[in-house]
């Protein structure tokens, strides 16, 4: 029932972020050292992000009233087609888009106002950071390592979409989130077999 109520959850609004947005991606998964002896002699050798799957979000800033809000999803990699999709698709064309210094990012100047923060240097220049995009990285992961502790990689896509729709709610109350989660429920099905089924 809570997987169902997680789908019903994830956003199905086709608008695109304006104004002042961040783009930034994170990597989900246990701790190397934490994993069984088994678990990690199947996974290839690498940095600590070898094995944990990636998750790409874009932050709308927001403006006077507004407040700022998320779109989050689970990418299967950090490669510039993969991450130059998610941002056409999610953007408007002449958004002020920052993002760190990754290479992928590199090539957006097309479409956007592009500006890039290097973290090795520094982690704020002016207006040019993504800390509203760390700031949610950090609630997201410790909601998944600290209420739930184990998250099936299979089901984090709606995770996702919960953590994301209650940062987007949040200035609401709770009739005004279970009424919104309520309108978001047609069309939407989740059965029990495709839910227990292997990945």
């Amino acid at each position: 029932m809570l997987h169902r109520i997680r789908m019903a959850m994830a956003e199905d609004k086709s608008d695109q972020l304006s104004g002042v947005v961040e783009s930034d991606e994170t990597f989900i998964g246990g701790k190397f050292k934490n994993m069984h002896k088994s678990k990690r002699a199947n996974l290839p050798h690498g940095r600590g992000t070898v094995g944990k799957a990636v998750v790409h979000g874009i932050l709308d800033r927001g403006h006077g009233d507004i407040p700022s809000r998320v779109k989050i999803n689970v990418v299967p990699n950090q490669k510039r087609k993969t991450l130059h999709a998610k941002i056409e698709a999610n953007v408007k064309t002449g958004t002020i888009v920052y993002t760190d210094a990754l290479a992928s990012y590199r090539g957006l100047d097309w479409g956007y106002f592009h500006e890039m923060i290097d973290h090795a240097v520094r982690y704020v220049d002016g207006e040019i950071h993504t800390n509203g995009m760390e700031n949610f990285w950090s609630l997201l992961k410790r909601t998944l390592g600290g209420t739930y502790v184990s998250v099936a990689p299979k089901h984090l896509t709606r995770y996702c979409a919960e953590q994301a729709f209650r940062f987007n709610e949040r200035k609401g109350d709770d009739a005004a989130r279970f009424a919104e989660t309520m309108r978001n429920t047609p069309g939407k099905r989740l059965m029990y077999r495709e839910l227990a089924a292997k990945a």
